[in-house]
């Protein structure tokens, strides 16, 4: 069963891979075999290469000519470091966005919380609220600062919401929160939410990767 998400071979084939080490499914030291994940995104070496010299860039992989492709994986306390940066950097969204978004903007924003609330219990629920975050970004008319959370956020699994669904009903809420402070144009609250947003999801994967820790397993 091959993996369907949007962009190109190279891009699905590290956001599938990155997901999998950001989760634990791929923990510390699990070797990572070319062919199979060649297989299973039924195409050639090549995107599935450049996709693992990108998480290597990351980090997350290590390359080497003779032992393969090893996981390196993500410490919880990396992960907390990673989130407080991409707190900050969406919280200075949110608090932009409040002061200059337009009426056209507001109400699209208003229409894709609507299509996340919609797909609520769904597996496609992660890219719509993807969708949600990324037109705030945009509210913030700040081309500087979208590149910098792009580049932050690639520490949250794109299926966040599918692996956590007991975040699915905070989401929602902050949702709206988040459009309340829109509409009154309101800076600070905007900024208060979507730090309180990226963060708690922060601890939550950094405990979940905790839990799953082979040195917190029963036994040891």
């Amino acid at each position: 069963m091959t993996v369907d998400i949007a962009g190109t071979v190279r891009e699905r084939a590290a956001r599938e891979l990155r997901d999998r080490i950001l989760t634990g499914a791929l923990p510390a030291g699990a070797r990572i075999d070319l062919d199979a994940i060649t297989a299973e995104f039924a195409t050639s070496r090549t995107p599935v290469r450049e996709a693992l010299l990108e998480l290597s860039y990351e980090g997350l992989v290590r390359v080497a000519p003779r032992s393969g492709i090893t996981v390196i994986g993500i410490q919880p306390e990396d992960v907390l470091d990673s989130f407080t940066i991409l707190g900050v950097l969406t919280g200075q969204a949110a608090a932009w966005a409040a002061q200059r978004i337009t009426a056209p903007e507001l109400d699209h924003l208003r229409e894709l919380a609507a299509d996340v609330a919609a797909r609520s219990g769904s597996d496609s629920i992660g890219e719509a609220n993807w969708r949600f975050h990324q037109e705030i970004h945009r509210a913030a008319h700040s081309p500087r600062l979208m590149t910098q959370i792009r580049q932050a956020a690639r520490v949250v699994p794109s299926n966040f919401l599918t692996v956590f669904p007991d975040h699915e009903r905070h989401s929602l809420s902050e949702h709206e929160e988040l459009l309340d402070a829109f509409a009154y144009q309101d800076p600070a609250n905007a900024r208060t939410i979507a730090e309180r947003h990226v963060l708690e999801a922060g601890r939550s994967l950094a405990a979940w990767l905790d839990q799953r820790s082979p040195s917190t397993q029963p036994g040891d």
